[in-house]
Parts: structure tokens; sequence; C-alpha cells
């Protein structure tokens, strides 16, 4: 690890402020893909953070070389990689657009979680086998078909939200494999679903936001999810 840090400075060339401009400048025309939201010194001289497309990586001043991969402070052992991860995508609870999302309450609902979801998605499937555990919740579940990988999920899911009862819809659909009565049509949010979980760099599914700000990729166990929701954190968030 001391090799790689003495490497790094041979190549990287010290700078007393970050270019941010250059940066920029350097990933539109070479990843025009990639949509930067934030450029930000990192604790070593002459290299800075990228993050956009929901992925962190590293640069020097002029954006010409890029590194991938963990960023760990030897003297704490502490991946500072993962650290950043979990303030740049946490997320504003309750700023999220509940009208936009199907209540599912189960008991009382005091608790409360958002799930991102694909009606498709195997791993929501089986997110939704865990959430079937608990009691005392209420999932604010966001309809977001992958159309790419799941080409029904988009309409599946425009049934859902047309449905009598969206709630009881996504359950039989998602638990027992019933699908929603087809042919209905209404307004539905899934566009601007979609829009959000691009801002919010939720690239995948199934993707869930904790009360805290936290957030969790694929079926977590309903164990975990209980202790986290039972031990909440006060989550740094980056203004979005």
């Amino acid at each position: 690890m001391k090799r790689l840090s003495i490497l790094l400075l041979a190549l990287f060339p010290l700078v007393a402020h970050a270019d941010e401009a250059a940066i920029r400048k350097a990933f539109a025309e070479r990843y025009a893909k990639m949509p930067i939201k934030s450029v930000t010194a990192t604790p070593i001289p002459g290299i800075f953070e990228v993050y956009g497309g929901g992925q962190l990586i590293y640069v020097d001043e002029t954006g010409n070389h890029l590194l991938m991969g963990p960023l760990v402070d030897t003297r704490t052992r502490n991946n500072l990689t993962q650290e950043r991860m979990q303030v740049l995508t946490a997320v504003k609870y309750d700023s999220l657009p509940f009208d936009k999302a199907i209540a599912i309450v189960k008991g009382k609902g005091e608790r409360r979680i958002a799930v991102f979801s694909d009606p498709d998605c195997p791993y929501c499937k089986r997110l939704e086998t865990e959430l079937s555990k608990m009691d005392n919740l209420t999932v604010h579940l966001f309809l977001m078909p992958l159309a790419d990988l799941h080409p029904q999920a988009v309409g599946i899911s425009k049934d859902i939200w047309c449905s009598a009862d969206r709630a009881k819809a996504w359950s039989a659909y998602m638990l027992e494999g019933k699908k929603p009565e087809s042919g209905k049509t209404c307004e539905n949010p899934i566009e601007a679903i979609a829009a959000l979980a691009n801002d919010l760099g939720i690239a995948g599914t199934p993707a869930i936001v904790l009360p805290d700000g936290r957030r969790l990729d694929g079926a977590v166990p309903a164990a975990k999810l209980e202790a986290m929701l039972d031990k909440p954190v006060e989550a740094k968030i980056e203004a979005k």
C-alpha cells in the first residue's frame, strides 16, 4: 500500500486547488454518458474524486489520468471510498414524492422505508419475500421498471398503478405471480420516478432508502433491515 501511495504521488503533480473546470471539460469530451454531479479534493494532493452516474472515481487535476478502486487510509484502515459513497448516496427521506409511491402498510405501519422496485426483477421478488416477514412497517413503493432488462415490466407497472387496490395488486404479483388486470389506462408516475432515480444515482433495483438517509441495494434480509431500522444513524447528506 505504501508503494502505491508513493507511485501515485510520483505520477501526479501536486496542486493547491482543484481545476474543476478542466476535469469537467475532460469528462464531457471523453465520457459524455457519465454526468458529473461533483468534483471534490481527496486527502491525496493532486487527486480528486469525481462522482456521477452512481460511480465514484479518481482523477488528477487535468482529468487526463483516471484511477478506479477503493481509496484506503492506511493509518486507520478506513475505506474512504465507501465512507464517501454513504454520504453521496444518502437521501433526504421526507423530500421523496410519496404521492408517486404505493403505500403498503404492514400492521401499524409506524416504521418506514422507501423501495425502488421492478416487478420483473428476481431480486425485487426476493426482497418482497423478506419484507413479508416484517411487521409494523410502511413501505413506500416506487415503481421503477427497467425496460432494457425486462421488456414487460413497464406494462405490468402501469397495470398495477391503475389497479383499484395498488398495494394488493403489487403484493399479489410479486409474492403469488398473479398478474394485475390489464386494459385499464390512467396517468402514472413511471417516467417521473425514472427521472427521480437518475437524480438520486439509483441505477438498479431493488434500492432501499431508510428514514435516516442511508441507502441499501439488493435483496436485503429482513433481519438486517430490522436491525438498521431499530438503530438509525445521523446520516450526513450532501445536497443533490
